[in-house]
């Protein structure tokens, strides 16, 4: 679907990394609470006429919007579609560094949180009883949200990692369903490509949270933020080296395609049986869905491989939250809409049926409206329950660097370039370790 992380969320190196790196942050903050904010001030709150403006890119959230605006008739919301991350967030952080044309409450992806932690531009929503909604939401989401001290957003959507398989291809390479072990997938590469002429996959060199969520997969921790100045890298640790290994093995054999993915060229690979499969998160089966109708009942949705026979372990691609501007001058009223778009069943269940975003509420993953649904292009298979299931086995203990910008920049030329160009995967690997490190000391972090 629409919102995956590299189709929407990168913002523009240059200008975005200039305006984090510049110090901006909010004017604003002395509105927030640092004390428990009663019912009554809530009351008083949501009662009070007055106007929030909302960032996002989600298409038609003016749908849940109005659903918040009929619950509390005197708040209206100015929606503000943004279009998506490469424009999103240069606007976001321009506006901080002016310090004039806030939002009251903007969507924010889990690996650009700590970016704007680090400048102080987010509220902690603690105070306004966010704490109180953790046990709403997968584990491993809340998380990405919120420390032992604070809250820093509300959960909206996320991208658990499966396999999404062309089934007829499979059945012609003799196999019967998704690979269970890396083992697998790499004799399921051969027998695709000698038996059907077909890659198993497409391993992108442009796409560096794809790579990511392999590692995230393989248990990997390869960022580490204390929240203020100190971070862990270790993007060469012996697990990150295992995953690149792996790949660099099919990739020598000629056994998976090295190719942009979501480009025109991607597409109608995909098409035209070039792709047996996908590695993908829950967004995927509904953006696969509308990009290659004529292979519609061709697809199966199963588990991403695993490393170890009898695992049961995924990864995460993608996903972001609405947080809580610290400028905004109305914060229990900003606090209420992003958690009512994020937390109310209706809300959420429209949410995951109309607009397509996978779903981060332990409800609405269990909701009969959401995951009984049956898909005609996979077969009849019920695709959201599969994915709902595969939710709860995300490694729950994964963090972000501040700037993350940076670090997939860095990609790009070091091990996204390796993949691209066929060449040595660990070596691109170290490079790409001691770049983020370099660059980490010279913006005045420490390096763990």
């Amino acid at each position: 679907m629409k919102f995956r992380k590299t189709a929407l969320a990168l913002a523009s190196g240059v200008t975005a990394l200039a305006l984090l790196l510049s110090g901006c942050s909010s004017t604003g903050g002395a509105n927030g609470s640092t004390k428990p904010v009663s019912q009554a001030d809530i009351d008083k709150a949501m009662n009070t006429p007055t106007t929030l403006t909302f960032w996002t890119w989600v298409p038609n959230i003016q749908d849940e919007v109005n659903l918040f605006e009929k619950k509390y008739p005197k708040i209206k919301v100015n929606v503000v579609n943004t279009t998506g991350g490469a424009q999103h967030y240069p606007k976001l952080r321009a506006a901080l560094k002016a310090g004039k044309g806030i939002p009251d409450v903007a969507q924010v992806e889990y690996d650009y949180i700590p970016s704007f932690t680090q400048t102080k531009s987010l509220l902690n929503l603690k105070p306004y009883g966010a704490a109180k909604l953790k046990n709403d939401y997968v584990g491993w989401v809340w998380n990405q949200v919120a420390d032992s001290s604070a809250v820093w957003a509300v959960p909206q959507d996320s991208g658990p990692l499966g396999t999404l398989y062309r089934d007829d291809i499979f059945k012609n390479a003799g196999l019967d369903g998704a690979p269970a072990t890396w083992a697998d997938f790499t004799k399921a590469a051969a027998a695709v490509k000698s038996k059907t002429g077909s890659y198993i996959t497409d391993l992108p060199g442009n796409d560096m949270f794809q790579m990511i969520s392999f590692f995230w997969q393989a248990g990997a921790q390869p960022f580490s933020y204390d929240g203020k100045k100190t971070v862990g890298i270790d993007l060469d640790s012996a697990t990150d080296q295992k995953v690149v290994s792996y790949w660099q093995d099919l990739i020598d054999k000629d056994l998976v395609a090295t190719d942009p993915d979501f480009t025109d060229a991607y597409y109608q690979g995909l098409a035209a049986n070039k792709y047996a499969s996908w590695l993908v998160a829950a967004w995927g089966p509904v953006f696969l869905q509308g990009t290659v109708k004529s292979t519609s009942g061709k697809w199966r949705a199963g588990d991403i491989p695993q490393w170890q026979a009898g695992a049961n372990v995924s990864g995460n691609w993608g996903g972001s939250s609405d947080a809580v501007m610290a400028a905004t001058k109305n914060p229990i009223a900003a606090y209420e809409l992003a958690k009512f778009i994020n937390n109310d069943h209706q809300s959420t269940l429209m949410m995951a049926n109309k607009q397509f975003l996978f779903p981060t509420t332990t409800a609405t993953l269990k909701d009969p409206q959401f995951v009984d649904a049956k898909s005609e292009f996979y077969g009849g298979q019920q695709v959201n329950k599969f994915f709902a299931q595969v939710s709860d086995t995300v490694n729950p203990k994964f963090q972000w660097l501040p700037f993350m910008d940076y670090v997939n920049s860095s990609y790009g030329t070091t091990l996204g370039k390796a993949i691209a160009d066929h060449g040595n995967l660990k070596a691109a690997l170290a490079t790409w370790q001691n770049q983020v490190v370099s660059y980490a000391k010279q913006q005045g972090f420490t390096v763990k």
